[in-house]
């Protein structure tokens, strides 16, 4: 849904009513996570993605079908069917998409999750997406407090706590219970949308390499921070895409964010200074940290003089090995732009267990679990 927000919430607002389709469930090669959505409103707009292309035509006309009779429909497409064939889904994956109808009348609730995900509070949507009489009741799920009913109270708390789970680990996905809420059971299906805070990308070096690399982490849906110590390079001018520009030493600045708690396993560091009064101090506090990912840019030779100076500086064999150096995958790159994209592309492999090879020199599944 993040996808559609914007759009959503505009429509929303103003008294229209639209017809959401997300994907739910995905088996095989299917193009779309769960959660990517597609937004049709009534004058024929369409916004979002379920499918990369292939199966949007059929939920397009699906939407138009639950505009009118606000009821929700659950729908799978596969390889083996042959709707799946008539919608071009012919990937080798399946699909499960849920389309719903969302207006002030049938999503009450709707504003308050919105405005929860615009204010980067964490947050989880409960829909109801297969039961004999509870299909598209809602409930919405933040760490202290719900709002909405899913049928009864004991599907309300089972729900609850496992959404919470869910929450704090960053999943979208389905889950399963008997007809009544039985923890162990079959009948009632839930989807759980998880609206977490973006992860942080912390880019550290106000250099050409550190505007390449705020332009692509806000692509890709990190929220960026640019840390240099120096005034005259770090301004907001010279990096336009990234959310915040800081001026201070890197290590200081990483510091105070681990003590207050805004980092997290999601969190990127890229230390792009390659300069020993500006990295070592700032590798020292990341690699002691909870974070996901630490890389840092240099030559052979300026790695072999880091790793000793971190060496000196007490860092143990295991923190060591937690560093990403030099930063970024093998892929010939030179410039600014082509080297963000390599350092994109290890991240994304280390977060999916890529391999960074080449897909046509590869066998088997495209996609890989988390």
């Amino acid at each position: 849904m993040r996808d559609v927000l914007d759009e959503l919430t505009r429509r929303y607002a103003a008294g229209e009513r639209i017809a959401l389709g997300t994907v739910v469930a995905t088996f095989s090669s299917a193009p779309r996570a769960p959660g990517a959505a597609m937004l049709v409103a009534a004058d024929g707009t369409v916004s979002g993605s379920v499918s990369g292309g292939c199966v949007e035509g059929a939920v397009y006309e699906q939407g138009q079908e639950v505009l009118g009779s606000g009821t929700p429909v659950l729908a799978r497409y596969g390889v083996s069917d042959d709707d799946a064939f008539a919608v071009g889904l012919t990937c080798g994956g399946i699909i499960d998409i849920y389309t719903e109808r969302v207006s002030a009348e049938d999503f009450p609730e709707f504003g308050d999750l919105a405005k929860s995900i615009q204010d980067e509070e964490p947050v989880a949507l409960a829909t109801v997406v297969a039961h004999p009489t509870l299909l598209g009741r809602r409930m919405v799920v933040w760490p202290d407090r719900t709002v909405g009913d899913l049928g009864t109270s004991r599907i309300n708390d089972a729900v609850a706590d496992d959404a919470r789970g869910m929450l704090a680990t960053g999943r979208t996905g389905t889950l399963h219970y008997g007809e009544s809420g039985e923890r162990r059971g079959e009948g009632l299906s839930v989807f759980v949308s998880s609206f977490e805070p973006p992860p942080r990308l912390l880019v550290f070096g106000a250099i050409d390499f550190a505007a390449a690399m705020a332009r692509l982490g806000s692509f890709l849906g990190y929220r960026v921070t640019v840390c240099d110590a120096r005034p005259v390079f770090a301004t907001a001018t010279r990096f336009p895409e990234a959310d915040e520009v800081v001026v201070d030493w890197p290590h200081r600045y990483l510091a105070a964010e681990v003590s207050a708690g805004r980092v997290d396993r999601r969190t990127v560091v890229a230390v792009l200074t390659h300069d020993p009064k500006f990295d070592v101090p700032v590798l020292e506090v990341a690699l002691r940290a909870d974070v996901g990912y630490v890389g840092a840019m240099g030559s052979r030779r300026t790695h072999d003089d880091r790793m000793a100076r971190l060496r000196e500086a007490g860092l143990t064999e295991a923190e060591l090995a937690r560093l990403a150096s030099p930063i970024g995958l093998d892929l010939g790159a030179r410039t600014p732009e082509e080297t963000a994209i390599s350092i994109a592309a290890e991240i994304i492999s280390l977060r999916w267990g890529g391999e960074g090879t080449r897909l046509t020199d590869t066998i088997g599944r495209i996609h890989r679990e988390p």
